[in-house]
């Protein structure tokens, strides 16, 4: 799964890129600003790291997530194909908005996030009927030739997206049934996506409490609410000096500004769960590991995660909530005390969940 970071010039998206990815673009030859870089973050997990704790793996091994920089939005650049193939290969984005005030770097606007993120949602969204009106256009030519279930069925739902656009209401808001969104699947509608709105807010000694504030204070509350939206905040400029502290350190430096956690680990957290995905772990002396999932997928599918043998073979999953093994002390006091279940193919594996797959392979 991969996500997108977009925004107008001067917000702080490629320094929010490297500090996500661990980047070193200025290595790369970063001199092209309309080229998209790639890059994996880690998924903070705090479950991850107390099961590390209890069973000393050799290794410990954390979801991930792939971020790509892509060139700075706007409706004149949605018409370059090559800024529109890049959107359309992200599964999620992230929009980041500039609240900071910094006369070190020049603003393109004035400070508007709400008027920005309509802007921005707006030219998505003409994007995409243009995309269906080309579409229909064709369709319409196909159906005088020839009538299937298929044709009629795509017909039908794309004359039934383009009021929805035109009504200004971008497509992730519209009701579709799972086989609609197979139908659609390919065209990878812009606005369609899930979207992390994410506002990028001054240094303050205030911090912690000017982070939790932001979302309100910019009026992204109602728009935060809206299917497959969400909205947080961060400090760019924090989170880029914390990035270069050891561990204790930046605890120590984000206790200053009254923060038990950075932004960037929030951002993380909610851009993995705004694309529906969930974590179960693998644990072991060798081995601990955060395994990624969409929500509500079955326990067979689950082993196919780990490999497709074990979805082939699957028989049973031995499973335990990852804080009911920790309060137990173990697997075999688990066990003994019922709380370890033996879970058929059918049962839907919740996030957080710690599964061992027997199988017959």
């Amino acid at each position: 799964m991969k996500t997108g970071i977009i925004g107008l010039p001067q917000v702080g998206k490629t320094s929010l890129f490297k500090i996500l990815t661990k980047a070193r673009l200025e290595d790369r030859g970063y001199s092209n600003p309309k080229e998209v870089h790639l890059g994996v973050a880690r998924v903070p997990d705090d479950r991850l790291e107390k099961l590390a704790a209890l069973y000393q793996p050799k290794r410990t091994i954390f979801a991930s997530i792939e971020y790509a920089d892509v060139g700075a939005i706007g409706q004149e650049a949605l018409k370059e194909t090559s800024l529109l193939t890049s959107l359309r290969n992200v599964d999620a984005l992230i929009h980041v908005l500039r609240v900071f005030e910094d006369p070190s770097v020049p603003l393109t606007s004035p400070i508007d996030p709400l008027k920005e993120v309509q802007e921005v949602e707006f030219d998505l969204m003409l994007s995409d009927l243009t995309q269906i009106e080309k579409r229909m256009e064709r369709l319409e030519k196909d159906l005088k030739k020839m009538r299937s279930p298929e044709l009629e069925a795509e017909h039908a739902l794309l004359t039934r997206a383009k009021p929805h656009l035109e009504a200004e209401q971008p497509l992730r808001a519209m009701e579709m049934t799972a086989e609609e969104k197979k139908l659609i699947r390919g065209y990878m509608f812009l606005s369609q996506k899930p979207v992390l709105y994410v506002l990028n807010i001054s240094e303050s000694t205030t911090l912690g409490a000017d982070l939790e504030a932001a979302v309100e204070k910019y009026g992204l509350v109602k728009l935060a609410s809206r299917p497959g939206t969400g909205a947080t905040a961060i400090c760019g400029k924090v989170e880029a000096e914390l990035a270069e502290m050891p561990d204790e350190e930046a605890e120590e430096f984000l206790s200053s500004y009254g923060l038990v956690e950075s932004g960037l680990r929030r951002l993380i957290r909610k851009s993995y769960e705004l694309q529906g995905l969930v974590s179960f772990f693998t644990v072991g002396e060798d081995e601990c590991r955060a395994w990624t999932i969409p929500a509500n997928s079955r326990a067979q599918q689950a082993a196919g995660a780990i490999h497709t043998d074990l979805e082939k073979h699957f028989i049973r999953a031995e499973t335990i909530h990852w804080d009911t093994l920790l309060a137990a002390g173990s697997e075999a006091a688990a066990r003994a005390q019922g709380t370890l279940r033996l879970e058929g193919k059918d049962y839907i594996v919740q996030d957080g969940d710690v599964m061992h797959i027997r199988h017959s392979g």
